[in-house]
């Protein structure tokens, strides 16, 4: 099988929790993957299955949904709502023949820094054990990409 060794991903992050973590991991100097993409949402909740799924058709090789934690959302049941999508985006990539593995939703609070370089490094292991995403691009291409 070929490792991908440099996995793209797409970290998208609730504005409280997640992205905080995200911004204290790098206040920390933390090393975690380079290869991560973040991207700053109001709140997990408003995440749809088509995003998730453009990231992949972009070249993705993975995607991290990263909210606050269960019972702890700012919008009340926002990160309740973006479980079940990822859950729904998991069987649409199965049922396209794409590992359901390559998307993930994981709970964190602001302070976290370290559970948020843990969590990539997760997503990175996982992604190199997989093929390439088919719809990858050339590094000089996602520049221009909608991810």
């Amino acid at each position: 099988m070929i490792q991908n060794e440099n996995p793209v991903i797409l970290a998208l992050c609730c504005h409280y929790c997640a992205f905080a973590a995200a911004d204290l991991a790098g206040s920390m100097r933390l090393q975690y993957p380079a290869s991560v993409r973040v991207l700053r949402f109001p709140c997990t909740g408003k995440i749809e299955v088509n995003y998730i799924m453009e990231a992949v058709e972009n070249g993705a090789d993975g995607v991290l949904i990263a909210g606050c934690l269960q019972g702890g959302c700012h919008f009340k049941e926002g990160n309740l709502r973006a479980r079940r999508r990822v859950e729904r985006t998991k069987k649409i990539l199965e049922e396209l023949g794409l590992e359901p593995e390559r998307v993930e939703m994981f709970n964190l609070s602001s302070a976290e820094g370290t559970r948020f370089a843990e969590i990539v490094t997760i997503m990175h292991e996982r992604l190199q054990k997989l093929k390439p995403s088919p719809f990858r691009k050339e590094v000089s291409e996602l520049k221009d990409a909608k991810i």
